[in-house]
């Protein structure tokens, strides 16, 4: 049994962990900036007007409940 599991172990290694990590690199680098770089600035703005949104969101969600319920926190 031991000699089985030896097998699979070095077929993964041999042949399904390389051919995973090129493609995830691939993608990676796909994702991070091989594409357009007019695209990606567009992107990351995006990204950061979504932040802000959310983070207002956040805060204003907090200053509602400190108003309704002042001990929230403390039951974090």
């Amino acid at each position: 049994m031991d000699d089985a599991w030896l097998a699979l172990f070095f077929i993964f290694l041999v042949f399904v962990a390389p051919i995973w990590l090129i493609l995830h690199y691939r993608f990676k680098s796909k994702l991070l900036g091989q594409g357009d770089s007019k695209e990606n600035q567009r992107r990351l703005q995006q990204l950061q007007q979504l932040a802000e949104r959310l983070e207002n969101r956040v805060e204003n969600l907090e200053r509602i409940l400190d108003e309704k319920v002042p001990d929230w926190r403390r039951y974090r």
